[in-house]
């Protein structure tokens, strides 16, 4: 049993300590209703990817969709929704106020948020974000809130405004039950801030197969950290921005031949929900479809087998050799680009040239941007985008790949 266990049951504590297996049916229903994490799916509903009406408006929700997948998210068992302040272009918070919060009883689900490091300047800043972010949710507290997107960059923000004592204290007042952080920098740094706050409980790491090995996300050795220090896992990019739901066609061969009903995506969350420090698999679902697929699994979670796990890397090996650019499309990049350049939308083009080259038809896409964007050929090297880029890539340079393959030919 992990670590969850015990930090989250002050209620199975005060019921004299019994274990769920040793009480009555009664009594086990209203622990399950106080605190039904201690017993929860694995399985979170991301909010950084919901279902739209326009693909092109992030803030454009098709609430019908959204409240069928989390009327079905919640008939099925699972609980834990994940949100950020940041995400759907502010909008996320509120989407799942309207979505959730006001339509389902408190006690139903688990609700996770997350301070936003990149844009505190002030140690004010953060009650202020904090307050912001109960009202656009709607709730009195969170069960989960994070300190968000640490890097070696945020962390020094973290420390100089003493952001650790502030979610801290918010657990003292009841306004956050755990406390913890998404991290996106090295197996060293997180070491070193585990073992400058032991008082974080968990910590978001973006985990799956083709970044279990990268010397860049390092998901492997970030795990590992985790274990030494004895901290739960949250997983988030299990599938890598969707990048390991549409895999090349010889990976989902392999995938197919063992399990012929089995969705790429599946192979993708049960390899993160099969390590044993892993509490919640989220994963951004932006249609029902999305969803079914996902919980037909989920509901009755079965480890990966050794065959299957083989089978694992040998598609990772086929899926990295046609990856030009390793995106999730989380979009981050695009907050404050002086050139408003699309980037995750072009590098998207850029990978499916490489895979299809002309037949993606990639060019003609590029050029339906050149009216409301900027051209990869108009990026000035500032390199902000970098600094809050998860993935650490080289975006600027990359732009001078992209243009002069697209720019050119895209007149």
């Amino acid at each position: 049993m992990s670590a969850l266990g015990n930090s989250l049951c002050p209620d199975l504590c005060a019921a004299g300590g019994k274990s769920a297996a040793k009480m009555g049916t009664g009594e086990v229903s209203g622990v399950l209703k106080i605190k039904r994490e201690v017993f929860m799916k694995k399985l979170g509903f991301g909010g950084m990817r919901l279902p739209l009406n326009n693909p092109e408006d992030p803030r454009d929700f098709d609430f019908p969709q959204l409240f069928s997948m989390v009327d079905s998210f919640l008939e099925q068992g699972f609980t834990y929704f994940d949100t950020a302040y940041m995400y759907h272009k502010y909008q996320s918070e509120t989407a799942f106020r309207k979505a959730l919060v006001e339509r389902y009883p408190r006690d139903r689900y688990l609700l996770a948020d997350k301070l936003p490091l990149s844009h505190l300047k002030q140690a004010e800043d953060m009650e202020r974000y904090f307050n912001e972010q109960l009202e656009k949710c709607g709730v009195t507290y969170f069960d989960y809130y994070l300190l968000h997107n640490m890097t070696r960059t945020y962390y020094k923000t973290a420390a100089q405004l003493d952001a650790f004592s502030f979610i801290k204290e918010k657990k003292a007042q009841g306004k956050a039950r755990r406390i913890g952080m998404s991290f996106h920098a090295d197996a060293e740094l997180l070491d070193q801030i585990l073992t400058e706050h032991p008082e974080l409980e968990f910590v978001q790491l973006q985990l799956n197969y083709i970044d279990w090995e990268s010397p860049n996300i390092q998901s492997r050795l970030c795990y590992e950290v985790c274990l030494k220090h004895k901290k739960d896992v949250i997983v988030m990019e299990p599938v890598k921005g969707g990048t390991l739901a549409n895999v090349p066609q010889e990976a989902e061969q392999l995938m197919r031949a063992y399990a012929p009903d089995s969705s790429p995506a599946s192979w993708a969350i049960r390899f993160a929900a099969s390590k044993e420090a892993v509490i919640m698999v989220l994963s951004g679902m932006s249609d029902h479809s999305q969803l079914l697929d996902n919980t037909s699994y989920m509901r009755e979670f079965i480890p990966l087998n050794q065959e299957e796990t083989d089978i694992i890397h040998k598609a990772t090996d086929i899926i990295n050799s046609s990856i030009a650019v390793p995106c999730t499309g989380c979009g981050y990049c695009l907050e404050g680009c002086p050139k408003n350049i699309a980037i995750p939308q072009y590098f998207a083009l850029y990978n499916q040239f490489k895979q299809f080259g002309e037949k993606s038809n990639s060019r003609y896409y590029y050029g339906n941007y050149k009216d409301t964007h900027g051209r990869a050929g108009d990026c000035i090297g500032c390199r902000k985008c970098e600094t809050i880029c998860p993935q650490h890539l080289p975006i600027s340079e990359t732009m001078k790949t992209l243009s002069g393959l697209f720019d050119e030919k895209s007149q």
